[in-house]
């Protein structure tokens, strides 16, 4: 079930009995807890839910026992990538408690220099203890990534623009390509508006093309059942007329 606003939705019978899931853009733990919890209430005062004091909701998977909250940043760290600090950064995130998953969640890879950031104890701590720590960690390891990103326009600034027109030519002009290589362009083209390079799109723009360009999107976007090698087309031909109407619009702008 999902909310009008696509904000809001609620999966039954999967691997919890029931599974309410708020999303919110940008750094917005808060509101997004807000609005599951407001949900969780509402619910709560026409259902009977099996809940123990001691272990939290008995319907849910174990390893979500306690609070059941998984709150989760998806966070984007180009530079600490490229300057092979990742690791390191990642090692005492998780030493702090926390997961750090792939662009897709659970039992993904990384993709786009795109981490998920979220709390691993749900049993034993409050749903504001896990959200406040997650947001604390999360803003030490976006520190770091800024730092990574000056250190390397002071050392490298002619490569980074280089490496971050060539993927915008790409996705500019081409005229085939794999949802996994868009992912990839985009997180360097993400990384030059981060760092306020003249000339590129805005970065909405950027986002969009993320969410647009995977398979499922593109299939509703145009209507029919494509096969991969007609989503690739598809897939470019999208990211051209984006960055287009872009340039369009910023040069009327002017």
């Amino acid at each position: 079930m999902i909310a009008p606003d696509q904000r809001l939705s609620l999966m039954i019978n999967e691997e919890d009995h029931l599974r309410l899931q708020a999303m919110a853009s940008g750094f917005q733990l808060a509101e997004a807890w807000t609005l599951a919890d407001g949900a969780d209430d509402e619910l709560d005062q026409a259902l009977d839910f099996a809940f123990s004091e001691e272990i939290g909701y008995l319907t849910s998977c174990p390893t979500n026992a306690g609070t059941g909250l998984r709150a989760s940043l998806l966070v984007h760290l180009p530079a600490l990538v490229l300057l092979e600090e990742i690791q390191k950064v990642l090692k005492s995130v998780m030493q702090m408690g926390l997961n750090v998953r792939g662009y897709y969640g659970e039992h993904s890879e990384v993709m786009g220099n795109l981490f998920q950031v979220s709390n691993q104890t749900t049993l034993g701590r409050s749903e504001r203890e896990s959200i406040e720590m997650l947001e604390r960690v999360t803003r030490q390891v976006l520190e770091q990534e800024e730092r990574a990103r000056e250190k390397m326009m002071r050392d490298a600034r002619v490569q980074v623009e280089d490496k971050v027109w060539r993927a915008y030519g790409n996705l500019r002009y081409c005229r085939t390509i794999h949802v996994r290589d868009v992912i990839n362009l985009c997180s360097a083209v993400r990384l030059g508006v981060a760092l306020g390079l003249p000339g590129l799109c805005p970065l909405h723009v950027v986002n969009e093309l993320l969410v647009l360009a995977q398979p499922a999107h593109l299939q509703r976007r145009y209507g029919a059942d494509l096969t991969p090698a007609e989503r690739n087309v598809y897939r470019a031909q999208l990211g051209r007329e984006r960055l287009e109407a872009a340039e369009r619009e910023t040069r009327s702008g002017d």
